[in-house]
């Protein structure tokens, strides 16, 4: 079979860095591919020169005649003055609205990534960083292809949106190259797995699972003594055994040498003696919620929920984007007050809450000076850390512990965040998106530690492998006031959803024949914007890009605050008086948001 794309002994380096070192690859039809790596291992730098975006230092890079290929990166890029019709649907053709609605795969993907809710007639210049790769991403999908590229396609988008994604390039029969840390995401879209380490590009067939079978055995093979890296594969392989059959496809290499690398090793995580210890720490009470009722603007987000988390409780919480999900943290953590109803927190909690937003240190502070400063040890479950050994899990080596503060990538800053969290010993931890910027190596160092971690855990995270493994129990919110409990996890939580929609939007599609409007397509696309009259969606349209300007400056203002705490890190007075207009603002967005997902809720 002919190639689509070859890489013949390419070769980039950036200043005295080689990123890629004489690597040779191509891409056949068929292939869907999913490239690893650390952070700054030079994962997009192949991209980049893999579709022409880029140039070799030296080798060559052949592309197929007539090849159509689309790349979607981090760096986004939409025509200036655009709107998301513009950008989406002008470039193949689509003038009236039929055309494209009678074409099954553009509205999949109009629905599928929320560009009725965004608005078609809505400037793209107006939009968030996450809503303009939205656009980039459907823009890119609507087209027939042969080569796709995407650099983490899953960031911005909640379990269900990455549910759909995954779904729709099943369908597909053009070749995926896809830069992702989302684990579920691999193992279930990518048959082929590149590892960008040292240069090098290592291949694999099949998705994570059966890479960490590969990485586990070349590691015994090549009998390298490094034992920390060891560790983290029996770790990983050992809940890849007792997981879902669903989660490892089946793997063509020689995984009975890999499994003897586990056969001694214990249960990920012991239920019954963490409990026991979380008990003895904290007490019969932990957080509680009594006769709740919480509302932002007009919406109702609780509606007398009762909700008990209890010692050694590991909950998962899930909803679609602007569910109320970091709203509920606020209130757990106890930074936002119930309108009714009590919330309780046991005498012996210590809680820590890791929150979307980074914290800004002192630029001149060194890695291991941020990390010492909350403490110089830690004991977590039955080990005792230091904080050079805690950064080190953390993706910090010893070099790299003597980096100033200022110096670090956004992604170095979230695991520092991390560290020092944990360097606190706290008891009850609510996490917030944890995984966000982290690498799948450091994502393992973080479900290590939260694996064996003694205490009560909540997490929000759209990163369905971390959610499985360290999670007991999932619970989701559905905008009904409540707080669902799901047995089922995740995959029960996506089966509701899609119930949901489904009964919703046949209530809504009779309801319109009722009344005498037109059924099939155009009644669907009536039901999806519930009801409204024309000049009312219209109304909300309007009123949807107004909300989202405000939030795009609200944005702007709050990046402008964190900076400038930064600088009053020496000024108590001018720091409490930055503090207070953060917060302001802060509630301000939230109510933002809230009126945003009203009227999304609206359009479909």
């Amino acid at each position: 079979m002919v190639n689509l794309v070859n890489l013949e002994s390419v070769s980039k380096s950036y200043g005295v860095r080689p990123l890629l070192d004489g690597v040779s690859l191509g891409v056949a039809a068929g292939d869907r591919i999913g490239v690893v790596g650390l952070n700054g291992g030079g994962k997009t730098t192949l991209l980049e020169v893999l579709s022409g975006a880029e140039e070799p230092d030296t080798g060559r890079v052949s592309h197929s005649r007539d090849l159509q290929m689309a790349v979607v990166t981090q760096r986004t890029e939409l025509p200036e003055g655009a709107t998301v019709r513009n950008a989406v649907l002008d470039p193949h053709g689509f003038t009236a609205e039929h055309e494209w609605a009678a074409d099954p795969k553009v509205r999949s993907v109009l629905t599928g990534l929320g560009m009725s809710r965004l608005g078609l007639d809505t400037p793209v210049g107006d939009f968030s960083g996450g809503e303009r790769r939205r656009v980039a991403l459907a823009a890119a999908l609507v087209r027939d292809l042969d080569v796709l590229v995407l650099d983490e396609p899953t960031n911005h988008l909640d379990v269900e949106g990455v549910r759909w994604l995954a779904d729709h390039l099943l369908s597909r029969r053009c070749a995926l190259i896809i830069v992702t840390h989302d684990r579920w995401f691999l193992d279930t879209v990518c048959n082929r797995t590149w590892e960008v380490t040292d240069g090098r590009v290592e291949q694999y067939e099949g998705g994570y699972a059966d890479w960490i079978y590969a990485r586990a055995e070349r590691a015994r093979l090549a009998q390298q003594a490094e034992e920390k890296r060891q560790n983290l594969a029996r770790k990983e392989l050992a809940w890849l055994q007792r997981g879902a059959k669903a989660r490892t496809s089946k793997p063509k290499f020689r995984i009975e040498a890999a499994e003897a690398l586990i056969s001694d090793v214990p249960p990920p995580r012991d239920t019954v003696e963490l409990v026991s210890f979380a008990k003895r720490r904290l007490g019969k009470t932990v957080v509680e919620l009594e006769n709740v009722d919480l509302s932002i603007d007009d919406r109702t987000l609780l509606q007398d929920v009762t909700w008990r988390i209890g010692p050694g409780d590991r909950i998962g919480v899930v909803g679609v984007n602007g569910s109320g999900k970091t709203t509920l943290l606020r209130l757990l953590a106890g930074e936002r007050e119930p309108d009714s109803g009590r919330r309780i927190e046991g005498k012996t909690v210590r809680l820590a809450h890791l929150t979307q937003e980074l914290h800004d240190l002192p630029g001149h502070w060194r890695v291991l000076e941020a990390v010492e400063d909350v403490a110089k040890h830690v004991v977590l479950g039955k080990h005792e850390l230091s904080a050079s050994q805690l950064a080190e899990r953390f993706g910090f080596g010893k070099g790299r512990q003597w980096t100033p503060v200022e110096d670090l990538s956004g992604g170095e800053r979230r695991r520092l965040q991390l560290a020092r969290l944990l360097m606190s010993e706290p008891n009850v931890l609510v996490l917030d998106e944890p995984t966000n910027d982290l690498d799948i190596d450091t994502l393992q160092q973080l479900e290590d530690l939260l694996d064996t971690w003694p205490g009560t855990l909540v997490v929000v995270s759209h990163d369905r492998y971390l959610v499985e493994r360290v999670c007991d129990t999932v619970v989701a919110l559905f905008g009904d006031g409540g707080v669902t409990h799901l047995p089922g996890g995740i995959e029960e939580y996506l089966q509701r959803r899609h119930s949901l929609l489904n009964s919703s939007e046949q209530r809504l599609g009779k309801q319109a024949e009722q009344n005498g409007k037109p059924s099939g397509a155009a009644a669907a696309a009536d039901s999806r914007q519930g009801g409204l009259s024309g000049s009312e969606q219209r109304a909300a349209r309007k009123e949807l890009s107004r909300l989202e300007r405000q939030l795009d400056k609200l944005g702007k203002r709050e990046d402008e605050l964190h900076e400038k705490l930064a600088e009053a890190a020496t000024e108590p007075e001018r720091l409490q008086t930055l503090n207070t207009e953060l917060q302001t603002l802060q509630d301000e967005k939230d109510g933002i948001e809230t009126r945003w997902l009203e009227l999304a809720g609206q359009l479909g």
